[in-house]
């Protein structure tokens, strides 16, 4: 029972932390940084955005066990070949992206949008209204 409590008390710790950065990320996003935002929203945000019902979101949560950020938006520690080796190439049941889905330069703005310091990035990018529908579907 006692370890029921401190895991429910740890996973509570953990969301609240989440929450919390994601409260430090209000405002605009600087112009530059845009167009990889939309990316991100469009191809990255349904599994990765801050939510840890999220499939992707939820895998990276458990896989760092908190010790990082879950949702990809939050990290400062991405480098912009590690994130372009997982879009070309996936991961577990992260499928890869080809250049015909995300460009070359789709690519690039992604990379800066996710490796530009948190304060220029902006709120967290907005799940596009068809996730959200099944996300609340789903009752999260």
């Amino acid at each position: 029972m006692r370890s029921v409590v401190v895991a429910a008390a740890v996973a509570a710790l953990a969301f609240g932390v989440a929450q919390a950065q994601d409260g430090m990320r209000t405002g605009p996003t600087a112009p530059d940084l845009a167009e990889g935002k939309a990316v991100f929203a469009k191809w990255c945000a349904p599994c990765h955005a801050p939510n840890p019902g999220l499939a992707g979101t939820f895998a990276l949560q458990h896989k760092y066990d908190g010790k990082v950020p879950a949702a990809l938006e939050n990290r400062t520690d991405l480098q912009p070949a590690l994130v372009a080796y997982f879009v070309r190439n996936g991961v577990a049941w992260m499928p890869p992206f080809r250049p015909t889905e995300i460009s070359d330069a789709q690519l690039a703005a992604l990379n800066a949008y996710l490796t530009a310091p948190l304060d220029q990035r902006g709120a967290p990018a907005e799940l596009l209204a068809e996730e959200m529908v099944q996300l609340r579907s789903e009752g999260q």
